[in-house]
């Protein structure tokens, strides 16, 4: 997982406190399992007591004793007893008790990510299934899903382009833009990278004139390629020049494959993968990345977690968190300790007294 969080301080440090009002339960569902403590309890009882009514109807009480020896009843309910605390001992292990509360600083870093989507029509090609796009929505899903600190923005262009997430940290938010990306998401038809560029740091990156973001931010672009002369490559320049990384990734094949038609009677279009002019737009901006997936699929995950190692970071928030010191070893080891006794001092059969 993609995640970059590192506790900077405590705010508040304070000596260990074993008060009762200082502890809690992380998983307090455990402690309903000791309402079965009274029943296994009650078990063992009535267990103990016909084990007793058994041993009566064979012999006196005297002939039990020197049968099976004067320490069998407190052996059989010490051990009976040690059971019943042990297990409880256990509950509350499961149950987590923790204490000491202390307030941490906790820092969170990332980048500024925006996914710039090619929702033209050519994007619908089925040489990758489902098709191009379908591709490309399921990459960025497993992508976002990975991610720890980074903000993510959502933009789709074709003829033009539109933004359909600003950046934000509300994965749910963007996911559900996610999902309405389709050619429908743009008002014009074709295919303006340029110009989607453009847009998207004049839009998303108000501030990356020498903002306080420059160089933490990254532009995905996942397209064809294909581009009706808007100056792609010098939107790329200007894009790296504030600060801004392209990574384009290409889709779909070289050798070209069929665009859907939504009448019989439209116009057979074949789209192929234009894989030079990716390949240019990335090598424009500094540290930018082209990935030729093509026909196949990529990792976008792993990918994009190899090139952030050593890419620059900036602070997205700063937060307090209550931490908590945790207790469950004590009644960890307290279960341990009555199971040794158990198994130790409390003889398994009990001693024959002397005749």
């Amino acid at each position: 997982m993609i995640a970059r969080v590192s506790h900077l301080a405590t705010l508040s440090p304070t000596p260990t406190d074993w008060t009762i009002e200082s502890w809690r339960f992380a998983n307090p569902q455990w402690l309903w399992a000791l309402l079965g403590l009274p029943i296994l309890a009650g078990g063992v009882l009535f267990f103990g007591h016909r084990v007793s009514r058994a041993h009566r109807a064979l012999a006196d009480e005297q002939m039990i004793d020197t049968l099976l020896g004067r320490r069998r009843r407190w052996n059989t309910w010490a051990r009976m007893l040690l059971s019943v605390l042990a297990t409880g001992a256990i509950i509350l292990a499961l149950a987590r008790p923790q204490s000491d509360p202390r307030e941490v600083e906790v820092e969170a870093k990332g980048r500024d990510v925006v996914f710039l989507v090619d929702v033209s029509r050519s994007m619908l090609a089925r040489d990758v299934a489902p098709n191009r796009l379908e591709k490309a929505k399921l990459w960025i899903s497993d992508l976002v899903d990975e991610l720890g600190g980074d903000r993510v923005g959502l933009v789709a262009f074709a003829g033009s382009s539109s933004v359909l997430s600003p950046l934000t940290s509300d994965r749910l938010f963007f996911k559900l833009a996610l999902e309405e990306l389709s050619p429908e998401s743009v008002l014009v038809g074709g295919t303006n990278i340029g110009d989607a560029i453009r847009r998207t740091m004049d839009i998303v990156f108000p501030d990356a004139e020498g903002g306080e973001g420059a160089n933490f931010r990254d532009i995905i672009l996942i397209s064809d390629g294909e581009d009706q002369e808007s100056l792609p490559v010098e939107a790329a320049r200007m894009a790296g020049s504030k600060g801004a990384r392209i990574i384009a990734i290409g889709i779909g094949s070289e050798k070209g494959a069929l665009v859907p038609r939504d009448d019989p009677g439209d116009e057979i279009v074949q789209s192929r993968l234009e894989s030079g002019t990716l390949r240019a737009i990335a090598a424009a901006s500094p540290g930018g990345v082209y990935l030729e997936v093509g026909t196949g699929t990529i990792d976008l995950a792993k990918v994009y977690e190899d090139l952030i190692a050593g890419a620059g970071q900036r602070t997205m928030e700063t937060t307090s968190r209550t931490l908590y010191t945790e207790r469950f070893m004590i009644f960890l080891a307290i279960a341990v300790v009555l199971i040794v006794i158990d198994y130790t001092f409390v003889p398994a059969s009990p001693r024959r007294s002397p005749a």
